[in-house]
């Protein structure tokens, strides 16, 4: 009993911390501040940089004999992987339901200026990554270390994501993908532990054979599932077409018009619009750097640029489906306590496509979280053999595997609060880097744009 007790406490404590350092408008301002300031010291690198982003991404302008392991779009494909998956089901929901529709537009504010964040931490982590026998290490870790120079910054960055990897990367994610096949088979939730030993398999044969194979994989599941998802959300909002002018008026009237919705209303669609889109794309958080570290380029920009269409695709493009399904099919202003998160996405889904559209949300989330498990993984490897060396890591992604579960079999509020807790400790040492070592990438940034412009 008393161990019962202990642990709900802990989850209460937990969640109160993460509710205070995610919910409060320091850390929110910190983190989009951040974005502003470097989208200013960048030139609007996402407006100017955008055609040849996807061009790079596209494999133009790529030199197979340069260092690295994988392509622009597999690093790519590795990074979304991770970035896109509940936050794009249940975030954008829990950020309209508790912010009104008016969330949305600042989702879209967090993911412009988080394209600049994205693009100086992945230029860092390719400016200051290492290769050794061909093996790839980087990431913040090493952009502070050898950036900065300060090891024991690198180190307690290295703690905070192997922890974060076990939490929100692997234990809530497997869960995640057992809520998802729940839309669907309602009674599969009575083999848990089933599933979890099943996914446990397949997340095994794909992380022991490293980043090639986890990109490689990666690259088929995500584009696979953003495609069936953007696809079912386009055929509610054509058959919503009407609504969908009076969606944005909706949109841009509760997130900008105090006078017509209330102060108050307006302050909430800012907390949750950009709490929630943050958590989304992870701009800033220095996550996707790591894998974006592995990418087959010997120009560190290039590889910034790619990293951009990051926030571009997962929360402009896909957060924006969501939103707008939620808000044209009006299931927002349901009074049901039980439509919140996920299920509020799949109600709106059902509005138009039936039991289909709870087929399309399950999938989805499951995809969308057992991918994110498998990149996860990959930043999880990296921080720890930059922790402990080459040999941890075999017994790193063993433990991985064995945690995929646990994490299919048992409750995990108190797994969310920590991950979110450590998310969090990961950005702070992240941004410190970034902005202090803004005048390097803003450096290699005019270096790299005027030789392209003299080559053309």
């Amino acid at each position: 009993m008393d161990d019962i007790n202990f642990i709900s406490r802990l989850t209460t404590w937990s969640g109160d911390l993460s509710g205070l350092l995610w919910g409060n408008y320091i850390t929110l301002t910190v983190l989009v501040g951040t974005g502003f300031y470097l989208t200013w010291k960048m030139r609007f690198v996402q407006l100017h940089g955008f055609r040849h982003a996807i061009s790079l991404i596209a494999g133009k302008h790529s030199n197979p004999k340069d260092a690295g392991e994988v392509s622009h779009f597999q690093a790519l494909s590795t990074a979304l992987s991770a970035t896109v998956g509940t936050g794009n089901i249940a975030g954008v929901a829990t950020a309209i339901s508790l912010g009104g529709p008016g969330a949305l537009f600042w989702i879209w504010i967090t993911a412009f200026v988080g394209m600049a964040t994205k693009f100086t931490e992945v230029t860092l982590s390719l400016r200051y990554r290492e290769i050794n026998n061909g093996e790839v290490a980087g990431g913040p870790m090493y952009t502070i270390l050898h950036g900065l120079k300060h090891r024991g910054l690198a180190i307690t960055f290295a703690a905070f994501t192997v922890i974060a990897s076990f939490g929100i990367g692997n234990m809530v994610q497997a869960n995640s993908v057992v809520d998802g096949l729940g839309y669907i088979l309602p009674n599969i939730k009575e083999y848990k532990l089933a599933i979890g030993i099943f996914m446990a398999v397949l997340v095994g044969l794909v992380i022991l054979g490293g980043v090639k194979r986890i990109a490689k994989v990666a690259s088929a599941i995500v584009p696979f599932m953003a495609i069936l998802y953007i696809t079912a959300a386009l055929i509610v909002l054509f058959n919503h077409i009407s609504e969908i002018p009076q969606a944005f008026i909706t949109i841009f009237n509760y997130a900008l018009n105090p006078w017509a919705v209330g102060g108050a209303a307006v302050g909430e669609a800012i907390r949750w619009g950009v709490a929630r889109g943050l958590f989304s794309n992870e701009a800033g958080l220095g996550s996707s750097p790591i894998a974006h570290a592995a990418a087959r380029t010997n120009e560190p920009v290039r590889e910034g640029l790619v990293a951009m269409m990051e926030p571009f695709i997962d929360t402009i493009v896909i957060c924006s489906m969501t939103g707008l399904v939620i808000i044209v099919t009006g299931v927002y202003q349901t009074t049901d306590d039980s439509l919140v998160g996920a299920a509020l996405t799949a109600h709106a889904f059902t509005q138009t496509l039936g039991i289909t559209g709870g087929w399309v949300v399950g999938i989805g989330l499951s995809l969308f979280a057992f991918s994110t498990i498998i990149a996860w993984s990959y930043y999880g490897d990296r921080a720890t053999h930059f922790l402990f060396g080459h040999r941890a890591v075999l017994p790193y992604r063993i433990i991985y595997t064995l945690l995929v579960i646990a994490g299919a079999s048992v409750p995990l509020q108190l797994v969310w609060n920590i991950a979110d807790v450590m998310n969090i400790l990961m950005a702070l040492p992240n941004i410190i880097s970034i902005v202090l070592l803004a005048g390097v990438v803003k450096k290699l940034h005019a270096d790299y744009f005027l030789k392209l412009s003299t080559s053309q």
